[in-house]
């Protein structure tokens, strides 16, 4: 009889024990599938809600004046930066559409002059004398310039087309992501009531100040990343401007994206007062210099004072989290790195009072013990 019973419940547990595979199994195969299905969406999404959070102080302020209509100031907030982010490229695809159709007049006409350089680009540390060389060869010769430079030529060219590919991509995608970011802000409690019924279940009587803390982290991170980055491309293209740089609004739209995301405007100014030190004379020189430094130093000074406002979290987090995110997911990773250290550093320290709290409640527990035992 035990045997048998043994036997009954062995098969039992064999039966149970495959029949729950098979479920597993099966719901891993709808998320595979469900996640296949929404993978397009998850980036603009995660961008609407990004949007969303930053801009939904403005939008409230907008609804004030519009006498409470939420719908039509989300609606006037998305299309106000669907603008600022499509005249601009407008403008600059139009530039570079001129320029290239412009050269290619000037190519076929075999009527272009490059200007030779003066003996001040020889005298450049290090790379001056062969840049003195390559820049005298096209200016003299400038057909045998193309043809000893063509492969690179090819390449640099490749890279234009590879980059106004990806930005056009990028601004679809930010265009969708507004629309979405529209349609949050017109439903936030809605959609915040929701967000908040679901993280509670999940993580706990936490949730509502995690979520307080995820979005403090994104205003500060836009602020002190896309802000810096709007201030520092505004100082460097005011002085290209003033010193008529060739391709100044290019050069200023290309510094604030390298800015964004995170990489030193140097690499655009450098080569910039190189060509006006190549140029131009010793006074002029020397004031861009001293004016497109600062540009491109004053991140140094400004994300300390603007990154880390308004969030209970120290500003060398919200900075490491910001730059190691971007550097593993991309622009994006610039607000989910902060959030997701952010959140780690509240665990700690949770964890800290936590440990002192249960420590404090252990004592006076003690102290009555020992008053037992004492005669």
């Amino acid at each position: 009889m035990d045997r048998q019973t043994e036997q009954r419940q062995s098969k039992l547990f064999v039966n149970n024990m495959v029949e729950s595979a098979i479920r597993i199994g099966l719901l891993v195969l709808l998320l595979s599938f469900t996640y296949d299905i929404i993978k397009p969406f998850i980036i603009p999404v995660l961008w609407g809600a990004i949007i969303a959070v930053a801009l939904l102080p403005l939008t409230k302020k907008l609804e004030r004046s519009l006498g409470g209509k939420r719908g039509l100031a989300s609606t006037l907030v998305a299309l106000i930066g669907i603008s600022v982010l499509v005249i601009p490229f407008v403008l600059v695809s139009g530039s570079i559409y001129d320029g290239v159709a412009h050269t290619t007049e000037v190519l076929q006409g075999g009527e272009i002059k490059i200007p030779g350089p003066t003996a001040k680009v020889a005298e450049i540390p290090i790379i001056g004398d062969k840049l003195y060389s390559i820049w005298n060869l096209f200016a003299t010769n400038l057909e045998k310039g193309i043809q000893q430079f063509l492969p690179e030529i090819k390449g640099f060219l490749g890279a234009i087309a590879s980059i106004l590919g990806g930005a056009l991509t990028s601004l679809i995608m930010f265009i969708i992501s507004l629309a979405i970011a529209g349609g949050f802000m017109a439903h936030a409690e809605k959609i915040s009531g929701a967000l908040e019924t679901v993280a509670v279940r999940a993580v706990g009587k936490k949730a509502e100040q995690w979520a307080n803390l995820m979005a403090a982290t994104i205003r500060s991170v836009l602020l002190g990343v896309v802000g810096v980055a709007f201030i520092q491309s505004a100082i460097i293209g005011a002085a290209m401007f003033v010193f008529q740089v060739p391709a100044a609004g290019l050069l200023t739209l290309a510094t604030l994206i390298l800015c964004i995301a995170q990489l030193p405007a140097l690499l655009i100014v450098a080569p910039v007062i190189f060509y006006v030190y190549s140029t131009g004379d010793g006074t002029s020189t020397t004031i861009f210099t001293i004016w497109a430094l600062a540009g491109g130093l004053s991140d140094n000074f400004l994300k300390p004072m603007l990154m880390g406002r308004g969030v209970d979290v120290p500003m060398p987090i919200i900075l490491i989290g910001a730059i190691g995110g971007m550097l593993f997911a991309g622009i994006i990773g610039l607000f989910l790195g902060a959030i997701v250290l952010a959140i780690w550093y509240e665990l700690f320290l949770f964890w800290i009072n936590y440990e002192s709290q249960s420590e404090l409640s252990e004592q006076p527990e003690q102290a009555e013990s020992a008053e037992d035992y004492r005669i």
